[in-house]
Order: C-alpha cells, then structure tokens, then sequence
C-alpha cells in the first residue's frame, strides 16, 4: 500500500533548484517523517476499535527515512516482542475459519483516512522550506 501524490512534481523541481538537492533531502526526509507519524497516529486510533492487549498498538514502529528505487520511503512495520508481525496480515485480510475479523481491513481504511492528512502535512514542509 503506497499514497501517490499529484501536483507536487513542479514544487519539488522549483524547490530543489531554490534550495539543492542536499536541502531538499532534509525537507522531503522530515516531511516524510511528519507524514508517518500522522498516518500511525490515525492507526493507532483504528486499531483501537478491536484491540486485545494493544501490542498491535504498542509494536507499531516506523522506520527512518530511506531510499528504494530512487525515492525516498518510511515504511511503518510491527516490530516487538510479541511478534505482532506475524499475524498483522490475518487481521487485515481474515482466513478461513474467521474470513471477518474485527480488524479486516483496518490498515486500509486507515490509509485511505490518512491520505489527506498525509499530503497537507507533505505540502507544509516542502512549501515552509
């Protein structure tokens, strides 16, 4: 699951060339980290909906800025010790003894709440510089 956002190309190249590149990295790097946290947040509340002992909650994580395949990326993950991980997969799709858990698709419809948060925040920190 990824967010795309539009329009945002020309204020990118505009900016890059106000600032170089160097600056730009730090812009885009604590965008992306605002960005994140804003979309953990909006899925913590989520979450909350059909929590048990929140570690779902408590082992959400996201990691430091990186690039892969040429752009810059925060992945949020699950990362702790009760594994959260390994069964985060079967609360967002189900299976098939429990095809409809509480928690199906609680990391899209997060995603999708989170979209407009997401690009405002992205759009505050490149447009501040």
């Amino acid at each position: 699951m990824s967010v795309e956002i539009k329009g945002l190309s020309q204020l990118t190249k505009k900016l890059d060339q106000a600032y170089g590149p160097e600056r730009m990295k730090k812009l885009t790097d604590k965008a992306l980290i605002l960005g994140a946290e804003a979309f953990m947040k909006i899925m913590k509340e989520e979450f909350e909906n059909f929590k048990d002992t929140g570690a779902s909650i408590d082992e959400m994580t996201r990691s430091e800025p990186m690039t892969i395949a040429g752009k810059r990326t925060v992945k949020i993950y699950w990362k702790g010790p009760k594994n959260r991980f390994r069964i985060i997969h079967l609360n967002e799709f189900g299976t098939v003894k429990n095809p409809n858990p509480a928690g199906k698709g609680a990391i899209a419809r997060s995603l999708k709440a989170a979209e407009k948060v997401y690009q405002e925040t992205l759009r505050q920190v490149l447009m501040r510089g």
